[in-house]
């Protein structure tokens, strides 16, 4: 009996039909326990099925938590990761050698001295940029600069802290070691305590600075007779020990077009002002203004580069009878003019070259020319003819600067001093980099 039981289920399979159906044909007594035990196994697959949806859902909510916190701890391990201080530390060390043919008493063959070491920081600490170098003379110590800021977009980013005035031709207005004779009545490579903004849209560069004080600040008691360990040229005075001054409250702006005429020449033509306070500290004679304008060209012509550069500048002080500036820097007192106007002419040309460490030549002739001062002060001229070479970590000057009433050279630019000679000085200034 049971063969035929189990003979109708398979016919009715084969046929498309119902196998209780075909039991029920059968008339067969058993067919309704069958159907009862077919029905019960129906709603026990039923119940694990749903059983199985229920387990499924509730390993797609595990699933769904597991990726949400591990997102979560992802987002987490990257905001950590970017507040996290990225600083890279470098430096230099510098040594420097001297001939100037001013020393007459000098039969040694020059002297060979220590120049500079220095420490630089630069990196970002989440969003924030930072920069700060301090350095290491072999008779002072110095801030370079320390600075932080911020990049608003791609174009805009803000600044706070003692960084390089926005003035003339940046980064430097000169090739050489000496800079040009700017440099000496602080404008340029000069550094001082303020804010600032650098805004590039396009192929245009502006900037705008308001500078407080300089990276010292010495504040209301000032007397003139303060610290001149400075990088920066700085006027701290005037008339030599008679008056006390320095910079206060100044706006500067500078605006750059890049145009780019061929593939090979590209022309940066600008213009640069500043202008602010004079205070006198304890002596209100040494209260006034400050102005200076310059319009500078660069101009780079595959491996040449011209720098060209027009400056005015002008100290208006209360006392009636100041008749010269006192720069304080390199642990030093020197004197420059009331007004005065500049030109600057630099050309340089660089040679790759593959001679074992030795990776570049920079030719330059670097020429300075301060004229029209106040009281007739004689003029300064200085002219620097050099290579620089670059090999790894080294990077060295060769310089012969001749000069007449200029700083470091020969004589003052103003006021008592003024030597009226020319002279020459040969030197080598060697540093490694890291």
């Amino acid at each position: 009996m049971m063969k035929k039981q189990l003979l109708a289920i398979s016919i009715g399979v084969a046929l498309g039909t119902s196998p209780l159906a075909g039991i029920a044909a059968t008339g067969d007594a058993s067919a309704e326990k069958i159907m009862q035990e077919l029905e019960a196994l129906k709603q026990r697959v039923e119940t694990l099925q749903g059983e199985l949806e229920k387990e499924r859902a509730r390993n797609d909510q595990i699933e769904q938590k597991q990726a949400e916190q591990a997102e979560k701890v992802a987002k987490a391990e990257e905001k950590a990761e970017a507040s996290e201080p990225d600083i890279n530390v470098g430096g230099a060390v510098r040594f420097n050698y001297t001939y100037n043919d001013a020393n007459d008493g000098n039969d040694r063959g020059g002297d060979l001295n220590f120049d500079t070491f220095r420490l630089n920081f630069d990196g970002e600490i989440g969003d924030v940029i930072l920069s700060a170098e301090w350095r290491w003379y072999e008779y002072f110590t110095a801030i370079h600069h320390a600075w932080v800021g911020y990049e608003f977009t791609d174009a805009l980013m803000a600044k706070a802290g003692v960084f390089q005035v926005p003035f003339g031709v940046l980064p430097y207005n000169s090739h050489n070691f000496y800079f040009s004779s700017l440099y000496y009545v602080g404008l340029e490579d000069n550094y001082d305590f303020g804010v600032g903004t650098t805004y590039e849209p396009g192929d245009w560069r502006f900037d705008l600075a308001f500078m407080k004080n300089d990276e010292r600040n010495f504040g209301p008691e000032f007397d003139g007779s303060g610290d001149t360990d400075s990088y920066s040229a700085n006027a701290v005075g005037y008339n030599g020990n008679q008056g006390a001054t320095e910079s206060v409250n100044t706006l500067v702006a500078r605006a750059e077009y890049d145009y780019k005429v061929t593939d090979k020449l590209t022309l940066k033509p600008g213009a640069s002002i500043k202008y602010g306070q004079m205070d006198g500290g304890t002596n209100p004679g040494g209260d006034g203004d400050f102005r200076a304008a310059a319009a500078h060209l660069v101009a780079d012509y595959d491996r040449w580069n011209l720098q060209l550069q027009y400056t005015d500048w002008e100290y208006d002080l209360d006392d009636a009878d100041a008749q010269f500036m006192n720069y304080g820097y390199y642990a030093g007192l020197y004197t420059g003019p009331l007004s005065a106007k500049a030109i600057t002419a630099n050309l340089a040309y660089t040679l790759p070259v593959e001679w074992g460490p030795v990776s570049s030549l920079t030719f330059y002739n670097d020429y300075s020319l301060i004229y029209d001062k106040n009281n007739d002060y004689d003029d300064t001229y200085m002219n620097v003819t050099g290579m620089a070479v670059s090999a790894g970590g080294v990077y060295a000057y060769f310089d012969i600067i001749n000069g007449e009433n200029q700083p470091f050279v020969t004589g003052a630019m103003a006021g008592p001093g003024q030597s009226g000679e020319d002279n020459t000085i040969f030197n080598i200034n060697v540093g490694y980099y890291f």
